[in-house]
């Protein structure tokens, strides 16, 4: 940006390549392209709101153009706000844990049932930590919202797992958290795109998939699945809302203060509306399709907690040359434990 003694021609020549003036010297408005995948859901309700708030709270002046697929693949979002491609966008950390490995902490099996809400929290603070910060950097980008999901668990197909020796051999579908921990039962991990996942189980490729519940009602895996299980809570994924650094700060004062003062709210409508609609939903759809619900006893809970202690351990010890993997984990666990 010009130094503030620069001449009054060099700061209009500015802001009109910018895009904040047009040639008559009147304000223009602001948009950020904003980039997601898929179709309007229970999973892009945050990214929704937050694009309703910021439009009403600058009267139009500043606006979220959200798109669905039309801007980059879901794969590709953090890559695009590296370059600079779009101003924001979604994206999961377990769809390239190469490229944003320290947030991948918060989908380690820390074994514990959390709110939906204090998962946000959670998720906000580990985002706002310095280490993962400098991680984040290296993508000229800025963690701006979590995308908070319930525990995972899973819908699956044949015999229903009553002891843990069941998951040897089950194949299954889903995060490293999960994966990881019934990995070491014997159960084979198998990645499958989103999009085929009823198709993989309904055919035998797979015989469990592992989803919070709107996952579960989009793919349908409850409607050929005849178990699940209730009480997993071997982890979520960790899908953010990022947004372009510069981008970020090159807003004017009144637009930043619009877009990040509108988080909160944005989170909040979020919770309620996955808590009260989505997960009533998949709950609903459980029973109507008289799903066997798995329940494990404590004995059971215990031993895969000291499993899931095992693939925690294992993440400190593969990150700790890239960063203080350490430390982060430690931070990550006290906001569990609370």
């Amino acid at each position: 940006m010009p130094h503030r003694s620069a001449p009054a021609y060099a700061v209009l020549t500015a802001a009109l390549m910018a895009g904040v003036l047009t040639a008559s010297g009147v304000a223009a408005a602001t948009e950020w392209n904003v980039s997601l995948w898929g179709k309007r859901r229970a999973f892009t309700e945050n990214v929704e709101k937050l694009a309703e708030l910021v439009a009403a709270r600058t009267d139009g002046d500043f606006r979220l153009n959200i798109s669905y697929g039309g801007l980059s693949k879901a794969r590709e979002n953090l890559d695009g706000i590296a370059i600079g491609a779009f101003e924001m966008a979604q994206f999961c950390s377990f769809y390239h844990r190469d490229k944003n490995p320290t947030i991948t902490v918060t989908e380690l099996p820390f074994a514990r049932a959390v709110s939906l809400a204090r998962t946000a929290e959670i998720q906000q603070a580990v985002h706002t930590h310095p280490i993962v910060v400098k991680d984040l950097a290296r993508w000229n980008a800025t963690l701006l919202m979590p995308t908070p999901m319930p525990q995972y668990n899973l819908v699956g197909k044949g015999e229903a797992p009553t002891d843990l020796e069941a998951f040897s051999g089950l194949r299954v579908r889903g995060p490293g958290g999960v994966t990881g921990v019934l990995g070491k039962l014997g159960a084979v991990g198998t990645s499958v795109p989103f999009a085929e996942v009823r198709q993989a189980m309904d055919s035998g490729v797979i015989d469990a998939a592992a989803f919070a519940p709107h996952a579960h009602l989009a793919t349908n895996t409850v409607k050929v699945g005849q178990w699940v299980t209730t009480n997993l809570n071997l982890g979520t994924a960790n899908c953010p809302v990022v947004v372009n650094t510069d981008a970020l700060n090159a807003l004017d004062p009144a637009h930043r203060e619009a877009l990040l003062g509108s988080v909160d709210e944005a989170l909040a409508f979020y919770v309620d509306n996955y808590t009260q609609n989505t997960t009533a939903a998949f709950q609903d759809a459980v029973a109507e399709q008289g799903l066997t619900e798995v329940t494990f006893s404590p004995d059971q809970i215990a031993r895969l907690n000291d499993l899931a202690e095992s693939v925690r351990q294992e993440w400190i010890s593969a990150h700790s040359g890239d960063f203080d993997a350490r430390t982060l984990f430690d931070f990550t666990a006290g906001l569990f434990a609370e």
